[in-house]
C-alpha cells in the first residue's frame, strides 16, 4: 500500500490522486512490488533543500527516492515490507514534458515508474536511455502498459 501527499492543494490538480493512484497499482502489478512506500508532490525548491540536505547537491531534481532496503532486506512493519518514500517536483516534471516534447501525463507515468524501480533496489549510473539496463526496462514497460489519461 502507499500514501500520497501533496506539498500544495494545486499539485493535486496537475497529478490527481485517482490518476496516480491508477498507475502506481498498473506498476505496482507489473513488477510484483511488494510493501508500503509514500509518494509527496512538491515544488522545486522543496525538493532542491531535501536534495541539498541528503544528497549534497545544491540542485533541484526531477525525483528523489529514498529507499529503505539494505540489499534485498527491507524493514519489516508487522507483515509488512516498508520500502521508503518517493518526492516528486511537478515544476521539473512539465520541464521535462517540453524537454522530452511529450504529454505532461507521461512524463508524471514514467518519473512514477522511475521511483518505483529505485525503491525497489534499481538503480542506473547516468539517463543514457539507450545503454542504462534499468532505463530500458522501464521504457519498455511503459510501452507496454496502456493507459487512458
Amino acid at each position: 500500500m502507499y500514501d500520497i501527499y501533496y506539498s500544495d492543494e494545486e499539485y493535486e490538480k496537475v497529478a490527481p490522486e485517482d490518476r496516480v493512484s491508477a498507475c502506481l497499482e498498473k506498476f505496482s502489478s507489473e513488477l510484483k512490488l511488494d510493501g508500503n512506500f509514500s509518494l509527496t508532490f512538491v515544488s522545486d525548491e522543496q525538493i532542491r533543500d531535501l536534495n541539498r540536505q541528503y544528497r549534497e547537491k545544491d540542485e533541484a531534481t526531477d525525483i528523489l527516492t529514498f529507499a529503505l532496503c539494505d540489499g534485498d532486506e527491507f524493514p519489516q512493519v508487522g507483515d509488512e515490507k516498508e520500502l521508503g518514500d518517493m518526492f516528486i517536483s511537478l515544476d521539473a516534471m512539465k520541464r521535462n514534458a517540453e524537454a522530452f516534447s511529450c504529454s505532461q501525463n507521461e512524463e508524471l507515468r514514467r518519473l512514477l515508474l522511475h521511483g518505483l524501480m529505485h525503491l525497489m533496489g534499481y538503480d542506473h549510473k547516468s539517463n543514457d536511455f539507450s545503454s542504462e539496463p534499468m532505463l530500458i526496462k522501464q521504457e519498455e514497460i511503459l510501452s507496454k502498459l496502456a493507459f487512458d489519461w
